[in-house]
């Protein structure tokens, strides 16, 4: 009777300690420190920064991703690095240089293959989520842009140079399927699937409008859509490649950044027609929903990227206009759209607002941030 008191003793007090020890993943994002090369792990519940992780080289227009179990995100660097970071840890468990120049990168459904895409010498490299050894190559004759994940082990991407897409199927191996689809439009420059899988848009630089792919269909095809959106209008000079990647779906409504314009463009999800047009602050770069749908987060570029604008969904009105400080670069929402994270670079700051009142509520330190990431992304497709 007395050794089994001692053990339980022992037991109960060591339960507080290995208490302490653990953290949950669920509660927990990264944030870009583009001039530094690295990246602070934040607790959204505490709004905190509880680490930094240095050495991830040129993260001048970095983005990220996340394993499924939200343990590791996947950070491309502009350099060509593509760096796994352990954000429990918070240790880079992997890097490797795969390219001169690379415009960010995707993780597939399984969460087993991270692709990159590359400026430099352009085309996909396509790794093993666990090791970061390379297992694929896919060339592409020019520039690899919107590269987004889609169902079924597949990702998408265009290119800028040949006005084309590509398909690439590793459902059967690591020895993928690609459809590529010709002329698409002038200039693809960025891209978004939708929640569901089955739609890919890729925004037009060189022309007006987008071109949309239906993924589920047995012999996919391009279809242009909103072909005229700005024509007849005096375009405007373009600052900051508007991001089609955080776009917004609010219940049937997809809403996206207006080239050349001051302008966002509603689209119906399901006929992908235009069914209204928002003028806000200046030229936008992020239109983000908020989750449920309700809200559209507005941001903007050079030289008015001082401000956030909060656009009603029912009504197509703006509601709120924030001014969180120079150089606005991006956006994230909690989970459950309670609070909307701001990254602030040239004040070097994170402002954390409340999304029902819109006041700022908190503040992290941060160095020159630019993306915000949280861990919820790594249960949706095409982000």
């Amino acid at each position: 009777m007395t050794r089994l008191a001692v053990l339980l003793l022992c037991s109960a007090l060591a339960s507080p300690a290995l208490a302490q020890e653990l953290r949950a993943t669920g509660d927990l994002g990264v944030v870009v420190e583009r001039a530094t090369g690295s990246v602070l792990i934040v607790d959204q519940s505490e709004h905190a920064a509880i680490g930094r992780v240095e050495g991830l080289g040129d993260l001048s227009h970095a983005s990220l991703v996340f394993s499924p179990d939200e343990r590791f995100a996947f950070v491309f660097g502009r350099d060509g690095g593509l760096t796994k970071v352990d954000i429990l840890t918070q240790k880079i468990v992997g890097r490797v240089v795969q390219s001169g120049n690379s415009i960010g990168g995707a993780i597939s459904d399984d969460g087993k293959l991270v692709a990159v895409a590359n400026y430099e010498p352009g085309g996909v490299n396509v790794f093993d989520a666990d090791t970061l050894e390379q297992v694929a190559s896919i060339p592409a004759g020019g520039k690899a842009l919107g590269l987004e994940d889609a169902a079924g082990r597949k990702f998408v991407f265009s290119v800028w140079d040949t006005n084309e897409t590509k398909i690439v199927d590793f459902s059967g191996s690591n020895d993928p399927v690609i459809t590529t689809l010709s002329d698409i439009g002038e200039n693809p420059y960025d891209a978004l699937v939708t929640d569901d899988g089955r739609t890919y848009i890729a925004g037009l630089f060189g022309e007006d409008g987008l071109t949309a792919i239906d993924l589920w269909a047995d012999t996919p095809e391009a279809r242009r859509i909103l072909p005229h959106y700005g024509r007849g209008a005096e375009e405007m000079p373009v600052y900051k490649m508007p991001h089609l990647e955080g776009w917004a779906k609010a219940g049937d409504q997809i809403v996206l950044p207006a080239i050349h314009h001051h302008e966002v463009l509603w689209v119906d999800a399901r006929t992908l027609e235009e069914t209204g047009r928002t003028e806000v602050h200046s030229q936008p770069v992020f239109a983000m929903a908020r989750p449920g749908g309700r809200q559209v987060w507005v941001n903007f570029a050079h030289p008015d990227n001082d401000t956030v604008q909060v656009i009603d969904t029912m009504s197509h009105e703006i509601i709120g206009e924030m001014k969180p400080g120079p150089a606005v670069l991006h956006m994230e929402f909690t989970s459950r759209g309670t609070e909307a994270w701001v990254s602030v670079r040239d004040e070097n700051k994170v402002v954390i607002y409340d999304t029902t009142t819109l006041e700022p509520i908190g503040e992290i330190a941060a160095e020159s941030p630019s993306g915000i990431f949280f861990t919820a992304r790594a249960h949706r497709l095409g982000l």
